[in-house]
């Protein structure tokens, strides 16, 4: 049934479910999405589901998306069966979209409600924080450190504090959202209290403000759409009746990474008597700190009385050497006493090697292969020295076709790995260092036109599809100053209908301005002509009017690529919503082009990175971004104290210098929230806790980190470590554990 391959044991298992709710934790390589994948497939084939129904897959990233969707539908093909029904795959703000846009006017929104993009929502914040710095600085002056200078204390007012006082209204809004609450209801809360949290007032004061802000824009952000995604099942049985009925079988994927709003509404749409299925690594959660994501969901779910617990311990991608690093970090973890901070960072199952008849068995164990730099670099050595010996690893014969990584904690790091590398001549893809700004360029591109012929009336959007049309490609000097002086004129335009469709006398642009200024005529016939051809096709399928727009906008294969792209989403959506007319795709487009990243997804960034499609070129990226790849070869860099600390002794990042006690506000901020809500009366705020609790969860989370780094070698592994910037710094404990095993072992 559906792919005639050998099953591991632990796939076999979770291929016999039938019904109710079933909680996976999966080791790094062991075929998780092969395995929920074949999984839909075959509840398709085996017939559970009627022909207006289907299994709804839910993701974390939109990569995900196209790659479950080629596998259920390679799995149906060879089952001669037609792919692409009964089936739906999602991100979780795709899936809250959906549900919002189904009733938006119960949860308080218009029926043309936007979404405000991230880097959006950013500059919204830092107006905010911006103001209530100049007019509450006094209120923020009691954390700083009383060995500040002067003039240090005005640096730090200046170039510091803003950017504080930011995050602390972010992660204000996103727990105030997490928990349902409004600035309204978060200020009689507030209020109840004996005496007032100042860190908790500030949050609450940027909350409100931030709120305003989007109300006056009619739009929500990304942590609205899922709380209102919730309220909407909340409010409406009959949605949440439809909804069940629609897709009767929940698969989602990477659940370590769910929030308590994602849980609750997968809850809602599964039912106590549904069909759900939650697979994830909680020791692949490395996007915790600081958002209300939390492993400790997937790992209470399984542990919920009822529920089907299983789990994917086999994994073929590493050899055995590659894995006994990695258990052992597990078992170390696990050894260490309830008062370390790393005790238990990292959790069971042990990773299992697969067996020999495995279809994609583990490469052959090379223990030499492995290298653990114990010697101490400066950070400049450390790069030259890992760039030399990738050089030599490329040159020998037995590498040819290979492929090799350089992973990093941050992208600084990564940034000078690559200027180094290419100092000694290597080929480099930092396209995962990168960001996508020209793909949302493209989509933007297509929004301003789309949504000018949604309103061929307004001068406003006429200006805007001309910018957008003009703006691509190579311009010369005199054809960029020309831009603004066209933009305005139509910008100025009394009747739009004047320009497009002249009268004898009463047309624009007059036959004089071809004398008085021949460039500027020429330019706006030659646009008039191009929205008289954009008019005829409006009245193709709104997939081919995007299509036949970009033959006009785009000549980069890359952006043409986008079109297409839009252009098939643009298609399902017709599909689903036959009503709508150009307006609404155009409001999609534009959701797409601010939002791409979270939400739809087509770019370099978020499309699946291949790395067998770079081989004997060497790939520099973040580990984060590494998460879900594999390498022949793999570089660590930098595993000290710093980028893995595990002390209250070691330097921590979210420490400021400038602020006393090694307090960490944000963390802090959070702690005196949660002391405002909590209805337990024992309950109480104590300064310095909250800076104390998270240093423990994010060493637990950089040893996650640090387990993820090494799980993306196949073959071949090297870690280094340099002293850091003052030369003060040194291995990182974590580290240090692995290279006395390393050599115990092999000695």
């Amino acid at each position: 049934m559906a792919e005639k391959r050998q099953l591991r044991s632990s796939q076999s298992k979770i291929l016999t479910y039938r019904s109710g709710w079933m909680g996976i934790s999966a080791v790094p390589g062991a075929g998780k999405t092969y395995t929920l994948s074949r999984l839909a497939a075959d509840i398709l084939l085996r017939g559970e589901i009627a022909p207006d129904q289907e299994i709804l897959i839910v993701t974390l990233v939109n990569s995900a998306v196209d790659n479950f969707s080629a596998r259920i539908a390679t799995f149906l093909q060879e089952a001669n069966v037609l792919p692409g029904m009964g089936y739906t795959v999602r991100t979780l703000h795709g899936l809250a979209h959906d549900i919002v846009r189904q009733r938006p006017e119960a949860v308080g929104l218009a029926e043309d409600f936007s979404i405000i993009d991230e880097s959006e929502a950013t500059r919204i914040l830092e107006e905010i924080a911006a103001a209530w710095m100049r007019s509450n600085f006094h209120l923020i002056t009691g954390y700083l450190s009383p060995d500040l200078s002067e003039q240090k204390l005005e640096d730090v007012r200046r170039n510091n504090l803003p950017r504080l006082v930011q995050n602390i209204g972010l992660q204000t809004i996103r727990y105030a959202k997490d928990q349902e609450l409004s600035p309204e209801a978060l200020r009689l809360e507030l209020d109840r209290l004996p005496m007032p949290l100042p860190l908790a007032e500030m949050g609450w004061a940027i909350y409100a403000d931030y709120q305003r802000a989007l109300r006056y824009r009619g739009a929500v952000d990304f942590d609205d759409l899922i709380r209102l995604a919730l309220l909407a099942l909340k409010l409406d049985p009959a949605l949440v009746k439809r909804l069940r009925y629609q897709w009767p079988y929940i698969l989602e994927d990477e659940a370590q990474d769910s929030s308590r709003l994602q849980e609750e509404i997968l809850r809602h749409l599964a039912g106590a008597e549904g069909n759900w299925v939650r697979v994830g690594d909680p020791n692949q959660a490395i996007y915790e700190t600081f958002t209300t994501a939390s492993p400790d969901y997937l790992i209470n779910f399984r542990r919920t009385p009822g529920v089907i617990s299983r789990e994917l311990h086999e994994s073929g991608r590493s050899t055995l050497s590659i894995i006994r690093l990695a258990n052992h970090l597990i078992e170390w973890s696990n050894r260490l006493p309830p008062e370390d901070l790393l005790s238990k960072g990292l959790a069971y199952p042990l990773i299992r090697p697969t067996s020999p008849d495995d279809p994609r068995p583990n490469p052959p164990d090379q223990p030499e292969k492995i290298t653990l730099h114990s010697q101490a670099f400066s950070p400049a050595e450390e790069l030259q020295k890992v760039a030399k010996s990738i050089a030599r690893w490329l040159q020998e014969p037995e590498n040819q076709g290979r492929t090799v990584a350089v992973l990093s904690s941050n992208n600084k790091r990564g940034f000078d790995m690559v200027d180094e590398l290419r100092r000694q001549g290597v080929d480099v893809v930092d396209s995962l260092l990168r960001s996508t700004q020209a793909t949302r360029a493209a989509a933007s591109a297509l929004s301003d036109l789309l949504n000018w012929l949604a309103e061929p009336d307004s001068p406003s959007l006429l200006s805007k599809a001309y910018q957008a049309w003009r703006t691509r490609g190579d311009l010369s000097k005199e054809e960029k100053m020309q831009i603004p002086r066209v933009a305005r004129q139509l910008q100025a335009l009394r009747r739009v209908e004047d320009f497009l469709a002249p009268q004898p006398g009463s047309g624009w642009p007059q036959e004089s301005l071809a004398r008085e200024d021949p460039g500027l005529y020429a330019e706006l016939i030659r646009f008039r002509d191009l929205l008289q051809r954009w008019q005829s096709a409006a009245t193709l399928p709104p997939d081919q009017l995007t299509l036949t727009l970009a033959q006009d906008l785009f000549t980069e294969p890359s952006d043409l690529a986008v079109a297409h792209k839009l252009s098939s989403l643009i298609r399902q959506s017709a599909s689903i919503h036959p009503d709508w007319h150009i307006k609404q795709f155009s409001a999609e487009v534009a959701v797409i082009a601010r939002n791409q990243r979270r939400f739809i997804g087509f770019s370099d960034e978020d499309t699946r990175f291949d790395p067998d499609r770079y081989p004997g070129k060497v790939v520099v990226a973040t580990i984060h971004k590494a998460k879900g790849l594999e390498w022949d070869r793999v570089y660590l860099l930098a595993a000290n104290n710093y980028d893995f600390p595990s002390n209250e002794y070691d330097p921590y990042i979210a420490e400021w210098w400038y602020l006393r006690d090694q307090l960490n506000l944000e963390a802090e901020a959070l702690a005196q929230l949660k002391a405002a809500l909590s209805k337990n009366e024992y309950d109480f705020y104590q300064e310095g806790e909250a800076s104390r609790q998270d240093r423990r969860e994010y060493v637990r989370e950089r040893l996650r980190l640090l387990f993820v780094g090494i799980t993306r070698a196949r073959r071949e592994l090297v870690i280094t470590w340099n002293t850091g910037r003052n030369g003060n710094l040194t291995p990182a404990r974590a580290f240090q554990e692995l290279i006395a095993f390393w050599n115990k072992s092999h000695g």
